[in-house]
């Protein structure tokens, strides 16, 4: 027989303690200096809303990492080159280390840069991570801005850090040509001379800001040294400041997040900034520095010793720009010769249009692009969940459309490598994308579209009929289906939480300005051509008869992945699943 378990006594209890927890030696050795820094800044007090913000977890969010650790690997790069780098034209005789170059002479610019390349013991190395962290920090904003786009990540109230954003963008290319410019190598020059021609072909003012920029004429004396100020003070000073304010808006803002279980417009799902996404945010900027130095070390880029210093006399043979300035080029090189000559002046369209014009439309269509769509839909609501790209086919279709007329152009810069490599004519090539360019983003719109209401239905089919198994099964009439299983509550959640927008019929005759009429009209118009191709989501009822008719009985969701959901303003509640944290506003 069990004997019952043995009880204790009231006056034998004893009140449990939990022992105080030990720091490790690095947090005993910070104590100090943290608790001195706080009893006089107040520290604690200002950091901890911050420290304790819930950021999402998605790959994709990287994208504008890579962008800002590049950024930092530049800052830290360039500081290094500024050691020794000598920004002048000042024309002096090479007694370098490089032997097919010596006794040739050379602007001190160019051979401060062969200095660097042979003398400086790990020049060579920063020069080329410096290179390719350029190049990387363009394409990672540049990849950043696409995501952001197709995911609608620019509504309201995120209007403002797209045109940042957009900023961010302009002063890259302007900071990435700059400083490919300060070698004075034939190539660089080769590039600097196009720019020339893209400043005197602005109209009737050309001649006098090239005058002003250069220092007189091209290619002048002054041009190294301005472009180097501009480059490591003006510029830099002025990305610094929008990645602030950029960086500043995405806390205030609370970050978005994809569509999913636990996920609204009031909460934030994911991890808070200590210690867990400042340890995976610190260990990321290593990765990145570490490509990067490795790029630097096995990648060759850049070779100035081969092209030789500059003669305006000379062009460097299948010279192409940097990738991010290729969509001018091409653009100016598959332009027709259209030029007007009038009273003494020369208007060179012919450059001016596919130049500057098609620089400053790209920049503008991109800043304005939030404003028309949230003028389109009238939608006045602020936005936290991102859209799949497939639930907004039409701004999707229109991403792709640009992304191929931006290739074309890209191609466009590259023609004579093209004709070349390819064994065709380059008259055949130019002809070919001047078509192109206006063909091929028309058929990219209307293909993406539809692939888009495709997955749509595709999704329809997957809630109204659940998931596909492989299992083909045969009935007694000896037809043949395949066997669907039921998909979980959480992911009929996810492919239903978008929001759709209406496609308006015309606006009847009200008693309002023709002017506004007119504007309605225009407005309803644009929705139609927008959404009314638009998948329509299953509604409740819909999504009950089927899974009645189908044996779908719903399974229960569970976001169980470890995060914490929060209302963005850093504090945390009731606790809500496994290892979950959950704040309501």
């Amino acid at each position: 027989m069990a004997k019952s378990a043995p009880t204790v006594e009231g006056g034998q209890a004893v009140e449990g303690h939990v022992p105080d927890k030990e720091l490790g030696p690095v947090f005993k050795a910070a104590s100090g200096p943290a608790k001195w820094a706080d009893e006089r800044l107040g520290v604690a007090t200002l950091s901890r809303p911050f420290i304790r913000k819930v950021f999402p977890d998605h790959w994709s969010f990287l994208l504008g990492e890579v962008a800002l650790y590049s950024f930092i690997v530049l800052l830290i790069t360039g500081v290094f080159l500024t050691i020794w780098f000598k920004p002048s034209m000042g024309e002096v005789e090479y007694e370098g280390t490089y032997q097919l170059l010596r006794g040739l002479p050379m602007s001190e610019a160019y051979a401060s840069t062969l200095s660097l390349s042979f003398d400086i013991r790990g020049g060579l190395l920063v020069r080329q991570m410096h290179h390719w962290a350029a190049a990387l920090f363009l394409a990672a904003m540049l990849t950043h801005l696409l995501r952001v786009f197709f995911t609608g990540a620019f509504r309201k109230p995120r209007e403002l850090n797209w045109i940042l954003g957009v900023g961010l963008l302009l002063l890259g290319i302007i900071e990435g040509f700059a400083g490919y410019s300060l070698p004075d190598d034939l190539l660089s020059g080769t590039g600097l001379r196009f720019v020339d021609g893209l400043v005197r072909s602005i109209p009737l003012i050309g001649t006098w800001v090239e005058f002003f920029v250069f220092g007189g004429e091209f290619p002048g004396s002054l041009i190294v040294p301005r472009l180097y100020m501009v480059h490591i003070l003006l510029i830099p000073a002025l990305i610094l400041g929008l990645i602030a304010a950029h960086l500043a808006l995405v806390v205030y803002h609370k970050h978005c997040q994809f569509p999913g279980p636990g996920r609204n417009e009031g909460n934030v799902v994911g991890y808070p900034v200590f210690p867990v996404y400042m340890a995976k945010a610190g260990g990321f900027f290593f990765i990145v520095f570490g490509v990067i130095a490795l790029m630097g070390g096995l990648m060759q880029i850049n070779p100035v010793w081969v092209f030789g210093p500059y003669n305006p006399s000379q062009v460097t043979a299948g010279s192409q720009p940097d990738w991010y300035m290729g969509f001018v080029e091409g653009a100016i090189r598959i332009m027709p010769n259209w030029e007007w000559h009038l009273g003494g002046t020369t208007w060179s369209w012919n450059v001016a249009i596919p130049g500057v014009g098609l620089l400053g439309l790209f920049f503008v269509v991109l800043a304005a692009y939030p404003f028309v769509e949230g003028w389109v839909t009238g939608d006045k609501t602020e936005h936290h969940i991102l859209e799949r790209p497939r639930n907004n086919p039409t701004r999707t279709a229109f991403g792709v459309a640009a992304m191929t007329c931006y290739g074309m152009f890209w191609i466009g810069g590259g023609n004579d490598l093209v004709a070349t490599q390819f064994h065709v004519s380059l008259n055949t090539v130019t002809y070919v994308l001047r078509v192109a360019v206006f063909l091929a983003p028309v058929l990219a719109f209307l293909i993406t579209k539809r692939i888009c209401i495709g997955l749509q239905r595709a999704d329809r089919d997957r809630l109204l009929h659940g998931a596909e198994t492989g299992v083909i099964e045969r009935d007694p009439s000896g037809s043949y289906s395949e066997r669907h299983a039921p998909i979980s509550t959480g992911e009929a959640y996810t492919l239903t939480q978008h929001a759709q927008n209406p496609a308006l019929l015309p606006a009847a005759d009200t008693d309002v300005s023709p002017r506004k009429l007119r504007l309605e009209q225009l407005r309803r118009r644009a929705t139609r051509f927008y959404f009314v191709d638009d998948l329509r989501k299953p509604t409740a009822t819909e999504l009950e008869e089927a899974a009645h008719h189908g044996g779908h009985g719903a399974t229960s969701g569970e976001d169980g992945d470890g995060h914490e959901i929060s209302n963005g303003n850093g504090h945390h509640a009731i606790s809500s699943g496994v290892g979950h944290q959950n704040a309501a506003d």
